[in-house]
C-alpha cells in the first residue's frame, strides 16, 4: 500500500521515521513515501495532497498528512489540543487522512466524493501524528465501521487562495495558484512579476523552455489535475531557465502573494 506522508517535520527529521514506524504498526503493508513542506505551510501541503491524490495512483493509495499550526483557537490549549483529523475519498480512489488545518483540504473541497471527520480525539499528545492519528488512519484504511464520524461541511473549508506561491520545487521553480489562461495578456508578452519587495520580468509563454537561457518564463507547469466535470486544471509556474526563480525573487516563503502586470502598463 503506497502511503504518502506529507508533513512539516523537516527534511530528514526523526519525526518522519517515527510516524512511518507507527503507521507500519497498524498498516504492515504500508510503503511510506515522504514529502516535506515548510513549517505551518498548509497551502503547500494542500497543493501536494491534491497533486498526489487527484492524479492517477495505485489501487489502495493513501495520503497521510500533518501540518497543524494549531491556529484554530488562539487561547491556551488543554492537553495539546489542535485541529481535528479528517478524511476524504477522491475520484481516483485515493484516500486522504490528515489534520483539517488552514488550506490542507482546500484543493479537495469541491472534488472529493466524501468528506468526513475521523472518530479520534484531537487532544492528548503534543505529537498527535505519531501517538494518536496512525491508529485512526489504520482503522479508516482497513474500513472499520466505527473509524469515521459525521460528515464535514464543505462550506467550512476555505477556498484555496489565488495568485500565491503554492510550492517551491528542488530546482527553484515557483509553482503558483494562478490558473492557465487567467493572465490577461498574449503569449510572448513581457510581464512584471512582484513577490514581496522583489520585482522581475517574465515572458508569458506556452512552455517553460520557450525562453532563452537566463530569462524568466511564466508558463503552464507540470502541476495540475482533473477537476469536477473532467476539465483539466493546469497551474502556472515561474521558471528561470538556467537558474532558480526562488533565488531570483529573494527566497520568498510558500504562500507569498504574487502580483502580475504587463510591462509598460501604467
Amino acid at each position: 500500500m503506497l502511503v504518502h506522508i506529507v508533513a512539516d517535520y523537516g527534511v530528514g527529521d526523526l519525526a518522519f521515521a517515527e510516524v512511518a514506524q507507527r503507521l507500519k504498526l497498524y498498516l504492515p503493508d504500508a510503503e511510506p513515501v515522504f514529502t516535506p513542506v515548510p513549517p505551518f505551510a498548509t497551502l503547500t501541503a494542500g497543493f501536494c495532497i491534491a497533486q498526489l491524490g487527484l492524479n492517477e495512483a495505485p489501487a489502495g493509495a493513501l495520503i497521510y498528512h500533518n501540518v497543524a499550526p494549531r491556529e484554530d483557537d488562539d487561547e491556551p490549549r488543554a492537553e495539546n489540543a489542535g485541529e481535528r483529523l479528517a478524511f476524504a475519498r477522491l475520484p481516483t480512489g485515493v484516500r486522504v487522512i490528515g489534520v483539517n488545518a488552514g488550506y490542507a483540504f482546500s484543493f479537495l473541497r469541491d472534488t472529493a466524493e466524501e468528506l468526513r471527520w475521523a472518530a479520534v480525539a484531537a487532544e492528548g499528545s503534543q505529537f498527535r501524528s505519531r501517538d494518536l492519528f496512525p491508529q485512526a488512519a489504520g482503522a479508516i484504511a482497513l474500513g472499520r465501521p466505527d473509524a469515521l464520524g459525521e460528515k464535514m461541511n464543505r462550506g467550512d473549508i476555505p477556498a484555496a487562495p489565488r495568485n500565491r506561491i503554492g510550492y517551491v520545487d528542488g530546482y527553484g521553480n515557483l509553482k503558483t495558484t494562478v490558473r492557465r489562461g487567467e493572465t490577461e495578456a498574449a503569449s510572448g508578452a513581457v510581464l512584471r512579476v512582484r513577490i514581496g519587495g522583489v520585482e522581475q520580468e517574465a515572458v508569458l509563454s506556452d512552455g517553460t523552455f520557450a525562453v532563452p537561457a537566463g530569462r524568466m518564463a511564466f508558463a503552464p507547469g507540470s502541476s495540475g489535475w482533473p477537476e469536477k466535470g473532467g476539465e483539466e486544471l493546469r497551474w502556472m509556474e515561474l521558471f528561470l531557465r538556467g537558474g532558480s526563480a526562488w533565488e531570483a525573487f529573494g527566497r520568498p516563503p510558500a504562500g507569498a502573494r504574487i502580483q502580475i502586470s504587463v510591462a509598460g502598463d501604467g
